[in-house]
């Protein structure tokens, strides 16, 4: 009998990827049905059915802090939305929160029903709705072992790391094909230190500015190249700030779906420090700068920079600080030094997981199995 699973949660593509990711594994490589819960204005409710699952939205509202009339609605719309979710969650063996607002009246109607609960936690400081769920949970994933700082004591937890596609992952099995490939793409050229720059799927605006000043400080550069993901928003500051000739090759790339193109030609990644981004970029081996988004919930983001920070494979630079010449000054001097970059690599590569889709699947078919 297929094990049924239902997957809730989504908003950002950093949430709805790795929920993917594991769908995929459950349905592939184990016969699972699986079926997704998210709200209809999310990028899950385009993604998961391009992915060839089924989709139910259920309205949820983000969970505030502070004492307003929008705080005092999400409980309201959540309990709405509960009653909405029960014939959903019904009939499954397991019920995997993957986070974020979205995730709650989904968990909340399998606690009602009674049906077992995994959580997973992508950043080193747990978001809020994972912190109030954590105590129904039968196991709550960790992406960071740092998190389980954050969950109440007789929370179970495990470390699995985050879901990485196995499109990502090519980049780190199939690296100079890709690079090859890339360079084709990008028109790029052999032989040069590749800088790649990445703002997530909306772009970072700080950083796009910092890296379009910071052109002109490196145009003289014949032994170097920048390739800049902006969003689709900032790619026209990025290329007019840059318009500037030199023997710096820089290229300006609003959007890419194969992201493996990128982390196979890059010599060195520069980055938020989103979950998914982190996973990827040590999933693939790759020494990074970080740069945390500085009104990220709860600072996690800068949490999560000190984490890959402490064990060697990262370097830190805060939001404030970065300017055109700071962003000159980190990536000239790790370029320059061959060993410490290695030593990045090799630190980075040995805390990624690439296999945490796998590790994460069996947790939820432990679940499952364990309550039917």
């Amino acid at each position: 009998m297929k094990v049924r699973v239902v997957i809730a949660g989504g908003g950002t593509a950093g949430h709805v990827l790795p929920a993917i990711a594991l769908a995929d594994l459950l349905a592939e490589e184990h016969g699972a049905t699986v079926r997704f819960v998210g709200t209809p204005g999310g990028l899950e409710s385009r993604l998961v059915p391009e992915a060839g699952f089924e989709f139910a939205g259920v309205e949820a509202r983000p969970l505030y802090r502070e004492l307003s009339v929008r705080s005092l609605l999400a409980p309201v719309a959540a309990a709405r939305s509960v009653g909405r979710c029960v014939p959903l969650v019904a009939g499954a063996d397991v019920v995997v929160g993957m986070g974020g607002y979205a995730s709650v009246p989904v968990v909340v109607a399998a606690k009602r029903t009674r049906r077992p609960i995994v959580l997973h936690e992508q950043n080193a400081v747990p978001g809020l709705a994972n912190r109030v769920l954590a105590h129904w949970a039968d196991v709550v994933a960790l992406s960071f072992a740092e998190a389980a700082r954050g969950l109440t004591r007789r929370a179970r937890t495990t470390v699995t790391g985050n879901p990485v596609r196995d499109q990502v992952l090519r980049a780190r099995d199939e690296r100079d094909a890709l690079a090859k490939e890339a360079t084709a793409a990008f028109g790029l050229e052999e032989g040069r230190m590749t800088v790649v720059v990445l703002g997530g799927s909306q772009g970072a605006l700080r950083i796009d500015r910092a890296v379009a000043g910071a052109a002109s400080l490196l145009r003289d550069r014949s032994d170097l190249q920048v390739v800049v993901l902006t969003g689709k928003a900032h790619v026209e500051v990025v290329r007019e700030a840059v318009a500037t000739g030199g023997n710096l090759i820089f290229r300006a790339i609003p959007y890419l779906d194969r992201m493996e193109l990128a982390y196979a030609v890059a010599d060195l990644v520069v980055a938020r420090a989103g979950a998914t981004s982190i996973a990827e970029i040590a999933a693939c081996g790759l020494p990074v700068v970080l740069v945390p988004y500085p009104h990220a919930t709860g600072q996690h983001q800068a949490a999560n920079a000190r984490a890959v920070e402490a064990i060697g494979g990262a370097v830190v630079v805060a939001d404030s600080e970065l300017t055109p010449s700071t962003f000159v000054d980190r990536i000239t001097a790790l370029l320059s030094d061959e060993r410490r970059l290695d030593a990045m690599a090799d630190s980075s590569r040995a805390w990624g997981r690439p296999g945490a889709t796998g590790d994460l699947a069996r947790v939820v078919l432990q679940v499952a199995k364990k309550n039917r």
